[in-house]
């Protein structure tokens, strides 16, 4: 028997290994979050269970339990495959308790996908993703992992160098939260290192080709509602879980939404650019994509908590070290404890509670230490 036949079962069973502990993680945030599963908060159970989801109070909120269709009947604040996702659990669901369950198995089927994915590419690395107190916490409180899914099965096909299809599926990704479009920057800048001037090219264009049609028709069909999305997250004021916020608040200065949104951008492109000039020259472009996500969350006006969920695929693929990643799960399950122990006395207290506010800056500095670690790495295997 060869050394390649020897590794075929060694990789089947690291496969089976992270998709068991993919589905055991997430029925442990099953569990965490089923106490708010049926929408009755009004012993406001969702902070002091810390069970809190969005899924829950959007059912009713966005028109979802009245039958009514995302961006042509009801508003929606979010990119359309997430409204399309979120109307597809609907659809069989007759209460928040069953429209709940839905769309857990619709997000723990993205889960799994890009669980495989990543196991393909990084093998038993993917427990970064499968074992995350992350995933734990945030599989279900927003709709990503339905991004990290395509944006995961994205990147293994550019890969496999299979430039249009892995377009298809980030613009895809794109269509359900705007980050995997972040992910072209280091593909095609790979792409083009390589030499491969139309690998860039057909990998940017399916990426704009897919995002397009998904929302060309919606957009044409309901411009005011589709342009929601984007009138929201211009107009939205620094979150709480921003860096933002802190600094308007410590530092004294409450600049208008406007210029946080231009030095947001600032930030963000001048970090990017001075750690892609810091990086390893050798180093393969597309690993980029690790710290030109955590400048993104870093510099963003709002980092919600499931956020995160994006970086887990990219400790497996491009910083793969154990002290980091344990470091930076201890700060996120310290994020959102506070968090949401905070927002059950919000009433007394309401700016954020120094404990909420040290989880965030240690995150923060986890997240900027691992980026310097990536630098220094990416140094020495260039």
């Amino acid at each position: 028997m060869t050394a390649d036949n020897h590794r075929v079962p060694e990789r089947r069973r690291t496969l089976v290994l992270v998709l068991a502990a993919t589905v055991l993680t997430l029925g442990l945030g099953l569990l965490l979050k089923l106490p708010c599963a049926g929408g009755d908060w009004s012993d406001g159970r969702q902070y002091t269970r810390l069970c809190y989801s969005d899924i829950v109070p959007l059912y009713g909120l966005r028109g979802l339990a009245e039958g009514q269709t995302p961006y042509l009947e009801a508003d929606n604040e979010y990119p359309v495959l997430t409204g399309v996702t979120m109307w597809a659990a609907a659809a069989p669901a007759g209460s928040t308790a069953s429209f709940f369950g839905w769309t857990a198995v619709l997000l723990s089927a993205g889960a799994v996908v890009a669980a495989w994915t990543v196991h393909a590419t990084a093998g038993r690395r993917a427990l970064f993703l499968a074992l995350a107190p992350t995933l734990a916490v945030h599989a279900f409180t927003n709709w990503d992992l339905v991004a990290v899914a395509l944006a995961s099965a994205g990147t293994l096909l550019f890969f496999r160098g299979r430039d249009s299809p892995a377009g298809l599926l980030l613009g895809l990704g794109a269509a359900a939260k705007l980050y995997p479009a972040l992910l072209v920057i280091p593909f095609a800048l790979d792409r083009l290192r390589s030499g491969r001037r139309r690998g860039a090219g057909r990998l940017a264009g399916w990426v704009a080709g897919a995002w397009a049609a998904v929302n060309v028709p919606v957009a044409l069909a309901a411009p005011e509602r589709w342009s929601e999305f984007f009138r929201f997250s211009s107009e939205r004021p620094a979150d709480w879980d921003s860096l933002w916020l802190l600094a308007q608040h410590h530092l004294g200065f409450p600049p208008s939404t406007a210029a946080v949104n231009a030095a947001s951008a600032v930030a963000f492109a001048g970090l990017g650019l001075l750690v892609w000039r810091l990086r390893g020259r050798g180093s393969p472009p597309w690993q980029f994509a690790f710290p030109l996500l955590v400048m993104f969350l870093v510099t963003s006006k709002v980092y919600s908590p499931q956020f995160s969920l994006w970086l887990l695929p990219w400790f497996a693929l491009a910083l793969p070290d154990v002290r980091a990643f344990a470091a930076f799960s201890v700060t996120e399950v310290a994020v959102f404890v506070t968090r949401f122990t905070w927002f059950g006395d919000i009433e007394a207290q309401p700016f954020p509670s120094p404990a909420f506010q040290a989880a965030l800056l240690a995150r923060a500095a986890v997240l900027v230490g691992c980026v310097v670690l990536w630098v220094r790495r990416s140094r020495v295997t260039a």
